[in-house]
């Protein structure tokens, strides 16, 4: 609707406002919308839609593994503190 509205006037500026005043959103939300929508389309540069929900996927993944890693690490402190011990006795 925004595209739409754009092209009709020849111009974009206060189409945003104008069409998210009509659906009853807020204009930086539909304005985040119809970036996205141009990302996605090619229109304009940044990371689409899939790009971001992968990025998402490998930052989450990354997460579990870090927290994985620091687990292993207490455990072998704890085991090789353990095998100190008894072998002083």
């Amino acid at each position: 609707m925004v595209l739409e509205t754009a092209s009709e006037r020849g111009e974009r500026f206060g189409a945003v406002t104008r069409v998210a005043g009509q659906l009853g959103i807020g204009p930086e939300s539909l304005r985040n919308w119809v970036r996205q929508a141009e990302v996605d389309g090619g229109k304009r540069t940044g990371l689409t839609t899939e790009e971001r929900a992968r990025m998402k996927e490998l930052e989450r993944e990354n997460r579990e593994l870090r927290r994985a890693n620091e687990i292993l690490k207490s455990a072998a402190i704890f085991f090789g503190a353990e095998l100190d011990r008894r072998s002083t006795k």
